[in-house]
């Protein structure tokens, strides 16, 4: 049966596209750069800042510049531009105190900001962000060390995610894939919008009852 619940951050508790799209575009017009293409768009949207700065500077021999500015740039004007997904209140309240959850998410300094702002942090039981592990997602580092915490195997848990990195993750970490609005993704199972949410929690666990 489903013990776990874990989320991924942006894309799945929040669209934050147009967030993360301005603050490395305000990076780039530091550096005298263009703006992001639409494939480098849907790169940053699911790898950390460093996998993403080293996207964005290709063979840059000033990347530690960047890397400094970027770690000191403040990314707190560009929380507000994170919109929550509709329902995920409600499905969280669904979850809680019946299941544990937790995020696994590519974000590294400014996931507690980002739950903090948005008033979700007494949400999740546990957070693993790229800052608290040596190998983000897709490697399954992160997924072992909330399963090690809970105390549960990969079959008692779910994880919703949105991007091709999810996907690998949770096959990584041996864990169904909850695809989140993203047909595209091998998942399974598919999530619309989190008012479904309660229905297949509860779908699961018939069948494994």
């Amino acid at each position: 049966m489903v013990k776990l619940v874990a989320f991924d951050c942006d894309g799945v508790l929040f669209d934050s596209r147009q967030a993360n799209i301005a603050f490395y575009n305000a990076i780039l017009h530091h550096f005298g750069q263009p703006p992001m293409s639409s494939e480098a768009v849907d790169f940053i949207h699911s790898h950390t800042v460093l996998e993403s700065l080293e996207h964005l500077f290709p063979d840059c021999p000033h990347l530690d510049a960047v890397v400094r500015f970027t770690r000191g740039f403040d990314y707190g004007p560009f929380i507000a531009m994170m919109v929550e997904e509709p329902h995920l209140r409600e499905f969280l309240s669904f979850l809680r105190p019946g299941f544990y959850t937790a995020l696994a998410t590519n974000r590294t300094t400014t996931t507690r900001a980002v739950l903090g702002y948005h008033g979700l942090t007494e949400q999740f039981d546990l957070v693993v962000s790229a800052q608290d592990v040596a190998r983000p997602k897709p490697h399954p580092e992160a997924f072992r060390r909330i399963l090690s915490h809970f105390r549960v195997s990969p079959r008692e848990a779910i994880y919703i995610g949105d991007s091709a990195v999810d996907e690998a993750f949770a096959a990584n970490s041996g864990v169904p894939l909850v695809a989140y609005r993203n047909p595209e993704l091998n998942a399974a199972y598919h999530l619309d919008s989190f008012d479904q949410g309660p229905s297949l929690i509860r779908r699961l666990n018939r069948q494994a009852s």
